[in-house]
C-alpha cells in the first residue's frame, strides 16, 4: 500500500490558507456591520502572510505552488476584503462611482501580484517593485480603524478617496519599496536605519494607537515616493 508522505510545504501552506480564511471572514464581518473586527482581521491575515514566508524559509520548503497560493490568498485578504470594507464604510454613498473607486485596490493589487510572480527570480527578495499589496491593505485598514465611527465619517471622505487612488497607483508603479530587515544581527547591520524605523514605529503606535498605525504606513509610502524622486534626479544629473 502506497502512503503519501506529508511534505514540509504543508505547514507554510496551512498558514497561507489561514490568511485566506481571514480575508473571507473579514468580508463576512464587514457585511454584518462589524467594521472594527473586519479591519483587524486584515492585520491578522498579514500576520499569517508573514508567517508562511518565515516558516517556508525555516523548513526550506519554498515552492512555486506556495507562491501561487500565497498570491491567490492575498487577492482575497488584501484586495477584495479591504475593497469591500471601503465600500461599506465610506464609499457606499457614491453608488456606482463608489463601487468603482472601492474596487481599485483589488484590481491594482491583482495586477501587482501577477507582475510580481512573472518577474520573481528565486524566493528571496531584498526589495519590491511597486507598493506591496499587504502594505496597501494595512494602510486602508488602519485608516478605517482610526477614523471610521459608526457612520459618522463624512469629514474624512475627502481623505479616503485620494488615499485609495494613490495606493492603487503605487501598487502598479515602478517605485521601489524595500523589504523589512530580518531580526538577526546580520539583518540589523545590513539595514540599521530600517531597524531604527521599526523601533520608532512601535513607539508611535504605543503613543497614538490606531492613528499611529495609519501614520506609520503613510510614512512608509511617502518615504518610498521621495526616495524614487531622489534617485530619478541623481541619475539624470550623473548623465
Amino acid at each position: 500500500m502506497n502512503r503519501q508522505r506529508i511534505t514540509p510545504s504543508v505547514i507554510p501552506n496551512l498558514f497561507t490558507a489561514i490568511n485566506m480564511f481571514c480575508g473571507f471572514f473579514s468580508i463576512i464581518e464587514a457585511s454584518n456591520g462589524n467594521i472594527n473586527y473586519a479591519a483587524w482581521l486584515i492585520f491578522v491575515a498579514a500576520l499569517f502572510d508573514a508567517l508562511d514566508g518565515i516558516v517556508a524559509r525555516l523548513t526550506n520548503s519554498s515552492s512555486e505552488l506556495g507562491i501561487e497560493l500565497d498570491s491567490l490568498s492575498d487577492v482575497i485578504s488584501f484586495g477584495a476584503a479591504p475593497a469591500f470594507i471601503l465600500y461599506k464604510t465610506f464609499l457606499y454613498q457614491f453608488d456606482v462611482y463608489g463601487i468603482i473607486i472601492a474596487s481599485l485596490p483589488m484590481i491594482a493589487g491583482g495586477f501587482r501580484l501577477a507582475r510580481f510572480n512573472v518577474q520573481l527570480v528565486g524566493f528571496e527578495k531584498s526589495f519590491f517593485i511597486g507598493l506591496p499589496i499587504p502594505t496597501a491593505a494595512l494602510t486602508i485598514a488602519s485608516f478605517v480603524l482610526a477614523f471610521y465611527d459608526n457612520g459618522y465619517s463624512s469629514p474624512y471622505i475627502h481623505i479616503i478617496i485620494p488615499l485609495v487612488i494613490v495606493v492603487s497607483i503605487l501598487m502598479i508603479s515602478n517605485i521601489r519599496y524595500e523589504t523589512l530587515p530580518k531580526f538577526t544581527f546580520k539583518g540589523i547591520r545590513e539595514k540599521p536605519f530600517h531597524f531604527l524605523f521599526l523601533l520608532a514605529s512601535v513607539v508611535v503606535v504605543i503613543l497614538f494607537y490606531k492613528k499611529g498605525m495609519f501614520y506609520v504606513f503613510v510614512f512608509m509610502i511617502v518615504i518610498g515616493i521621495f526616495r524614487h524622486i531622489y534617485y530619478l534626479f541623481t541619475s539624470r544629473s550623473e548623465k
